[in-house]
């Protein structure tokens, strides 16, 4: 997958997560963010926003997830002493629920897939062409008294 289409495929991630139920809609890609921003609204009427902690495996899904809050007006943010991969915000459970984490898991699927293929072909091309696992072997027995 080049770049542009990696892009093209997280837009209409987008759309799909915007409730779009027509191709029509769904080719409008632009629209989705407006109309996510919509159903935010109507949800936090009937689900006012809470304080959530978001703990994320790693640096590159807080990115994603953080660009994900902001793009929704959505403040993130952390107390000292907690870790770099955690982000707390206050949002509703609904939108949580039923927009934004389907969406962040779907955005950051894509883009892990997009990297480890991009790692796979450059590390073949640079390093080495095999980028296979390692095989596993049964463990090793312990050596013998006086047999080494």
């Amino acid at each position: 997958m080049d770049e542009a289409r990696l892009i093209e495929k997280l837009r209409l991630i987008e759309a799909l997560h915007s409730g779009a139920a027509t191709e029509g809609e769904r080719e409008a890609a632009g629209r989705a963010r407006e109309r996510i921003l919509e159903r935010l609204r109507t949800v936090e009427r009937a689900d006012p926003p809470v304080e959530y902690k978001f703990t994320l495996g790693d640096l590159w899904s807080k990115k994603v997830f953080m660009a994900l809050l902001r793009r929704y007006g959505i403040e993130p943010y952390r107390y000292r002493g907690q870790r770099h991969t955690t982000v707390m915000a206050r949002v509703s459970r609904r939108f949580v629920r039923e927009t934004l984490w389907p969406q962040f898991e779907e955005v950051a699927q894509t883009l892990r897939s997009y990297l480890a293929e991009v790692t796979d072909r450059v590390v073949a091309q640079v390093i080495h062409e095999d980028t296979s696992e390692a095989p596993e072997r049964e463990e090793a027995q312990p050596a013998l008294p006086g047999s080494g």
